[in-house]
């Protein structure tokens, strides 16, 4: 049935020649399926990756492209026991909410079950202990195995088809031991009762498949909530769009069929399903995904929005500028899937372990059993140590030790605008004992700003604006935006290197250079107090000013570099720019070790030399020249408005006008590894206390269920602290 599908609609393009795919895998509960899957498919020939995430119990594969049939990885995995199809977040999140409904039911009837036997082992108790007549006690067993067998029948079926799997396919998995301890204290107790023993365990093998259910379904809600935390980027999505199919006529289409140069209407109360332009009306939009900025931002004809954008006024008319599926908004969810499928090392550290778990815990159980009967125990006692010793010995707080911070520091990094582009990024940027700024773009903003605007009259500001919307030039750009002015004068010329020009109002209009425009002496006043501002002049008949256009700092970048500081961490500024400009930035942010005209090579040459001293580099950057050093250091991050391949080699990137990602990404980092240490020894300690423990035969199998869903839910939660947002 599953090689029925067909598979185009969900194959993605990788690049470089490879495919990619996503598919829901059924039956995923802990780091050693993951391992399985993931060491099967990857043996098949042109498969270049193949990862799990264990959060959401899905498998990103890719291959080269034209060289395998997408049904081909269904069939491997049904071979090993596992169900799969394609993946979809909306279908995977109502399936998962169907399972856990079915797990309460299963919970539901095993502890009614539970509660119910639990009474009739009260007379039994007490009767064993005066004068219960045999056929007394023997009624409440039979009457007992009428209530579990069953209820254990249904309730355990979890537990049972997905040992059956693993066993069908030649192999084990956590639930194959759980399941050996179900059907063993239940077959001892049908045995203990045909035997008319006075002790039979029908109450606490119910409570058993109770406590297991218990732990089962916290699991999965855990799983859920941690996801969470990644980001619901699902809600932030419009699945249609209002598209206008002539001048006049609109029509609701879905955001699957806008492309390119498509004109869309936005009406307050919705989301935009694009990214584009404004073509038409003004609006206060909320962008906070975009720039971090929790104020309503205003948009005008010209302005760019981006998918997810929230309309919270008026109307506006969007060309879209991208296809469906290139939107930010889809290459931030991107970036968080490939952070959360790719393996850090603590998380193969922990998988390497869980591989071990099969053979260890059965050779484990099974020794305990013919050493409680060489040390003299009956048959019965020795079953069930073994018993205890199997289900105890269950490495799922192990499995989801790494995981589930890896998740959860994710999403908190994800709400303080930071996005993973690797899955040890978190590791390498907690382990940073020095940050190499680069200058321009990185500690400034990318856009120009004129410094001097209060100096300015307002009307003049306007009509500058206006006349700077014909030029080309950079510079004459940041005057057109500081002006929000997106009317044009008419019947403008522009003169290449000197400015534009024309008439308004009867008289003549200049903007450009100093000399261009006759007011070299207002420009000569700007540049004696700041040499390193670029000069607009602008002339209208007799009117004169001049503009101070220059790179500003990010609004909080002296407090980050002062933050950082007080962790311990060395600033540096390594920059090409000229030396007077990487000064003033350097004397502004009080940061005493900066180089300036640097080149590539060079900057390369000096995170190599750190790296000989033991330093640990953190390397912020956004141009193409500092691509070749983000891949040098230890760890890297880009402003989300960096080039692209210095995006494609940093480690992580952030959003905003403002460089507190850059110190949050530090502390998370740092809280997350410190979590990820805590969750590895809670389950080694939980471990090398517990197996002993059950090896001495001190503890029941019903103790050891509880245990071993105790320590899995411990292990999440503490995980869940990582969720918590550091102060900046």
């Amino acid at each position: 049935m599953q090689a029925d599908i067909d598979f185009s609609h969900y194959l993605k393009s990788a690049g470089a020649g490879l495919i990619h795919l996503d598919l829901a895998v059924e039956g995923i509960n802990c780091a050693g399926c993951m391992a399985k899957i993931e060491r099967n498919l990857s043996t098949i020939p042109d498969v270049t990756l193949a990862r799990v995430n264990l959060t959401d119990s899905r498998l990103a594969l890719e291959w080269k492209a034209g060289t395998l049939d997408p049904a081909l990885f269904v069939s491997r995995l049904a071979e090993l026991g596992y169900k799969a199809y394609p993946f979809a977040r909306d279908d995977a999140e109502t399936l998962e909410a169907q399972r856990a409904q079915g797990l309460l039911r299963r919970l539901g009837v095993a502890a009614f079950a539970a509660m119910n036997v639990m009474m009739l082992s009260i007379p039994v108790w007490s009767g064993n202990a005066s004068d219960m007549l045999p056929e007394q006690r023997d009624f409440f067993h039979w009457l007992s195995a009428l209530i579990v067998l069953p209820a254990a029948a249904y309730s355990a079926q979890p537990f049972f088809l997905s040992a059956q799997s693993a066993l069908r396919a030649r192999g084990v998995n956590m639930d194959v031991p759980i399941s050996i301890g179900i059907v063993l204290a239940l077959a001892t107790s049908v045995i203990e009762t045909l035997n008319h023993a006075e002790h039979a365990y029908f109450d606490a093998a119910i409570m058993l498949i109770a406590f297991l259910l218990a732990g089962r379904y916290l699991d999965q809600n855990m799983r859920r909530r941690t996801r969470a935390f990644a980001g619901n980027l699902a809600a932030l999505k419009a699945e249609t769009a209002t598209k206008f199919i002539s001048p006049i006529e609109i029509r609701t289409v879905p955001a699957a069929a806008i492309r390119p140069g498509d004109i869309v209407l936005l009406r307050p109360g919705e989301r935009c399903a694009v990214d584009g332009n404004v073509v038409e009306g003004r609006s206060e939009i909320d962008q906070s995904l975009i720039t971090g900025e929790t104020l309503p931002a205003m948009v005008t004809p010209g302005s760019a929005v981006f998918a997810g954008t929230l309309v919270r006024s008026g109307t506006l008319r969007v060309r879209a500028s991208t296809a469906p599926g290139g939107t930010l908004l889809d290459e931030i969810s991107r970036l968080l899937d490939h952070a959360l499928q790719a393996r850090s090392r603590y998380l193969r550290l922990a998988e390497r372990a869980s591989r071990l778990y099969a053979p260890v815990v059965h050779a484990t159980a099974f020794l305990t059993m013919l050493g409680w009967l060489a040390y003299g125990a009956s048959f019965h006692d020795s079953i069930v140590t073994a018993i205890a010793v199997l289900i105890i010995t269950c490495p799922c707080a192990l499995g989801l030790a790494i995981p589930a911070v890896q998740t959860v520091a994710s999403g908190a990094l994800f709400g303080s605008g930071v996005l993973l582009n690797a899955g040890d990024a978190i590791e390498r940027i907690a382990e940073i004992d020095r940050v190499i700024f680069d200058k321009t773009g990185t500690l400034t903003l990318p856009e120009l700003d004129v410094a001097n605007l209060a100096e300015i009259p307002d009307d003049v500001v306007r009509l500058a604006g206006r006349l700077a919307l014909s030029s080309r030039h950079p510079v004459a750009a940041a005057v057109a935006r500081k002006a929000g002015i997106n009317s044009p004068l008419p019947d403008i010329q522009e003169e290449p290197g000197q400015g534009v020009h024309g008439l308004h109002e009867g008289r003549p209009i200049r903007l450009g250079r100093a000399s261009f425009c006759d007011v070299d002496d207002l420009a000569n006043e700007i540049l004696c107090r700041d040499p390193e501002a670029s000069v607009v002049a602008f002339r209208h008949g007799e009117t004169r000013y001049a503009f101070a256009v220059r790179q500003r700092l990010r609004p909080d970048a002296a407090d980050i570099v002062a933050g950082l500081g007080r962790m311990g961490i060395a600033v540096e500024i390594v920059s090409g720019d000229h030396e007077p400009a990487v000064r003033l930035a350097a004397e502004q942010l009080r940061v005493r070790d900066w180089r300036a005209g640097v080149s590539p090579v060079d900057k390369i040459a000096r995170i190599e030399e750190l790296a000989r001293q033991g330093c640990k580099v953190l390397m912020v950057g956004d141009g193409l020249n500092d691509a070749p050093a983000l891949a040098a250091a230890h760890a890297s991050m880009s402003p989300v408005t960096a080039t692209h391949m210095s995006q494609a080699v940093a480690d992580a990137v952030f959003l905003g006008e403002r460089l507190a990602p850059v110190l949050a990404a530090v502390k998370v980092s740092r809280k997350a590894r410190r979590l990820m240490r805590q969750n590895l020894w809670l389950a080694v300690v939980y471990n090398v206390l517990a197996v002993p423990i059950a090896i001495a035969g001190l503890v029941t199998p019903l103790i050891a269920a509880a245990a071993m869903s105790g320590s899995s839910v411990i292990v999440m939660l503490n995980a869940l602290r990582a969720r918590a947002r550091e102060a900046v």
